[in-house]
């Protein structure tokens, strides 16, 4: 599909949707657990189903019936092998975190997805799965899926290096239910602020463990099991990101209901940020209001714990005076497409003065002018372009729009209640 947009701004109060990050986690808990758990104001996405058929393959039995509530009637610990091979779609998050989930039972699983899913590559985690006793290899040979996981996870102690911290956060849910200890050495550890996220998911439902300051050491304890939980899914800051830069670059104030500063979720940094590029942000108990500005600041932003971020952020930087450098985050080059690589080529069409780093981007301030631009069928950058179009004279038309479905099939939809020209046809 096709995403036309006309410059604009946008006013009013957004519902911001439930976070990805955090439902996938809680599906994938609630699967391990005892008895039902309860998700309430979970996202719907393409990201989500998948996990859900995921967790059903696994033994699970989720009941999606209710837009708003969930009900998850877990394993007690002892996922099934998948009868046939799982389909993760496009999401990694579901295909990386589910692997040491599978691999606690007898069987093994075949995982694969996408075309995108399936450039991934998981070499570190296939190594530690193989380490702590399990079954794990790519069916390739080139370490991306189709992978084959289980076989009885044991225990031991395993170092793995984690440029995505997706790695890091599978072994800490499933190592938990390993009939033996578990130490995990971390040598190399981006975007932090997910592996808190699973940490918290472990304490609020009662696994014990025990960690270092820096993230580098793990001692979990084998034998255990997860507590069933009632649990509203918080709203998702890295959805949010898209109308906080739309809100931003264009000058225009809305309230993001929904929005927690205290949640563990690292893109809730890109609000400081953007006060730092010059925008005004007001706390609230139910969300933030924000407020853009006409003459935004460019900046120098360490990316490494955000790095879903990174698109929109590009736009940012071409709207803003001066010069903007996002930076540390090489890991977004593995994401469902090299996001560095692709938002510079597309801006660029925009006529965006952008300069590619290895592990980032360096923007300038510009006058972005409407073009037809590719979004490669990644949802952050469909999204992204999108609010470039804001800004950019004339028409802005974004190719392979569908892709939003996957973490934001309401984004237009509300973008067009904010105010937003925004048109998607075939």
């Amino acid at each position: 599909m096709n995403l036309k947009v006309k410059p604009g701004t946008l006013s009013g109060t957004i519902e911001v949707p439930g976070s990805k990050s955090h439902a996938i986690r809680a599906l994938v808990i609630g699967s391990l657990a005892e008895g039902r758990s309860v998700l309430h104001r979970p996202l719907r996405s393409s990201d989500t189903d998948s996990c859900v058929r995921t967790c059903t393959a696994l033994g699970a039995r989720v009941v999606t019936g209710q837009e708003q509530r969930w009900e998850v009637y877990g394993t007690g610990g002892k996922p099934r092998a998948a009868d046939g091979p799982v389909d993760v779609g496009n999401s990694g998050t579901t295909l990386f975190i589910a692997m040491t989930a599978a691999a606690l039972a007898d069987g093994t699983t075949e995982f694969t997805g996408d075309d995108q899913t399936r450039r991934r590559p998981a070499g570190p985690l296939l190594a530690a799965l193989r380490a702590l006793g399990a079954t794990a290899y790519s069916v390739g040979g080139n370490d991306c899926a189709p992978f084959v996981v289980g076989g009885g996870l044991r225990g031991g102690h395993v170092s793995i290096e984690c440029p995505t911290s997706q790695y890091l956060s599978s072994l800490l849910i499933g190592c938990p239910l390993a009939e033996g200890d578990t130490t995990i050495e971390v040598p190399l550890l981006n975007e932090r602020p997910y592996v808190e996220m699973t940490l918290r998911w472990l304490d609020q439902t009662g696994v014990s463990y025990t960690r270092n300051d820096d993230l580098s050491r793990f001692e979990i304890p084998g034998g255990q099991r997860y507590a069933s939980f009632e649990r509203a899914i918080p709203a998702d800051f890295s959805s949010a990101t898209f109308f906080l830069v739309a809100a931003a670059v264009t000058g225009s104030r809305i309230f993001l209901r929904g929005l927690d500063m205290e949640d563990t979720q690292g893109d809730k940094a890109v609000v400081g940020m953007l006060q730092e590029m010059g925008c005004e942000a007001q706390i609230e108990e139910d969300g933030i209001w924000f407020e853009g500005s006409e003459k935004l600041q460019g900046g120098t932003f360490d990316l490494n714990a955000t790095p879903d971020a990174v698109a929109a952020m590009a736009v940012a930087g071409c709207a803003a005076s001066g010069e903007t450098r996002l930076l540390n985050v090489p890991q977004a080059r593995a994401k469902e497409t090299d996001r560095l690589a692709v938002m510079a080529q597309e801006l660029r069409k925009l006529g965006g003065q952008v300069e590619e780093l290895p592990d980032g981007l360096v923007l300038r301030g510009s006058r972005l002018r409407g073009a037809e631009v590719d979004a490669r069928s990644d949802h952050r950058v469909v999204m992204a372009l999108a609010v470039a179009g804001l800004i950019a004279e004339g028409a802005t038309t974004v190719r392979t729009a569908e892709a939003m479905s996957v973490t934001f099939p309401d984004f237009v939809d509300l973008m067009r209640q904010a105010g937003a020209g925004m048109t998607l046809s075939p």
